[in-house]
């Protein structure tokens, strides 16, 4: 038995033929298994879904009440068989209930990894590194030019930019689900204990993450505080409302975008970005060729970012590697302020 008897790359995604599902599908499935609740992997529509708990949850969020046929819960080390594989969740480090599938028949483990970080995050569950015979992981940001570097360090340019500009509000761009919360939680490690302001499109997914049990300090919507009032502040909100005339209602904004592409200056300038910080939720270059090399894995299978420079790669380290060419995967929610708000993205 081969690799490709347990999954194999489809149109929808990679599918467990054995199990009757895919894993992470771009179209609608009848049996889908959803490694986090990003709108890049985790879609309305499907027949049935397998998540963690916090995942099914977010999606309900998102998505209302009916986003799925019917759905089940995992949790972390949990075994169910579908068909005649067995399926283990483990953690991701992503964002909060993020996964990786472990899917095991006749003796063989392949890992999809979903999304990933290999550093810590006070948000969600660390990563686990877990032994296979073939991973499967994303390259969102397979290029040597990626590397993260230090997230407190990027907290510290954007407290020490409130020091030298104490009249001017600061708007941080950062996607709603699991990038806002972690900045939040970063900024309230440095010591920063003021108020934190939200973007309508924030509030609900943030709520949630506290009521999981996660300390993020106070946090106010903007809409509930007068102009006046904000200069000097920190405010969550999406990177497409940085460019929007909702930033006006700020006393002379500093605009800052956390994010990975900050590393791009093309990328900060394509957002009108004043100050860039470099955080983000995905493994850097580093960290997914130490992943990949720790895994065991003999067999590398690549998807959704820089595929071909990871597969070269991993071809040079005497692994078998290959790119998947999944369409559909990407850097979540572009047009962030699109998924809570459901119009414009321009409420408050």
């Amino acid at each position: 038995m081969g690799p490709e008897d347990i999954l194999l790359p489809t149109p929808a995604g990679v599918c467990c033929k054995s199990g009757g599902f895919h894993i992470d599908p771009t179209r609608l499935v009848d049996r889908a298994v959803i490694t986090h609740g990003h709108s890049d992997h985790a879609r309305a529509g499907h027949g049935a879904v397998l998540a963690t708990q916090e995942t099914l949850d977010l999606m309900r969020l998102r998505y209302g009440d009916n986003f799925a046929g019917s759905t089940q819960a995992i949790g972390y080390g949990e075994t169910v068989t579908l068909g005649g594989a067995r399926v283990t969740f483990h953690p991701a480090g992503h964002v909060l209930g993020s996964a990786q599938v472990a899917v095991e028949l006749a003796g063989l483990r392949v890992v999809a990894s979903g999304d990933y970080k290999n550093v810590g995050d006070p948000t969600c569950a660390p990563f686990e590194l877990v032994q296979c015979d073939v991973f499967i992981t994303e390259a969102t940001f397979g290029l040597p030019v990626f590397r993260h570097g230090n997230a407190d360090g990027e907290i510290a340019k954007l407290l020490h930019s409130l020091t030298l500009f104490p009249e001017r509000a600061h708007l941080v761009g950062a996607y709603s689900l699991g990038k806002a919360q972690r900045v939040i939680a970063l900024i309230r490690k440095s010591g920063y204990d003021k108020p934190i302001y939200l973007h309508g499109a924030m509030e609900k997914i943030t709520r949630y993450y506290q009521g999981r049990g996660i300390d993020l300090g106070r946090t106010e919507l903007v809409r509930e505080a007068k102009k006046s009032e904000l200069a000097g502040t920190i405010t969550l909100c999406p990177p497409s409302t940085l460019k929007d005339v909702w930033s006006r209602r700020f006393p002379d904004p500093v605009t800052c975008f956390a994010s990975g592409w900050m590393r791009v200056r093309a990328r900060a300038r394509q957002y009108l970005v004043e100050l860039p910080l470099v955080i983000s939720d995905h493994a850097d270059w580093d960290g997914l060729t130490a992943t990949i090399a720790a895994t065991g894995a003999s067999e590398i299978w690549v998807t959704h970012g820089q595929e071909d420079a990871l597969v070269h790669w991993s071809l040079t380290q005497g692994l078998r590697a290959r790119p998947l060419d999944i369409i559909g995967y990407g850097d979540e929610d572009e047009a962030d302020g699109m998924t809570e708000t459901g119009s414009s993205g321009m409420a408050p």
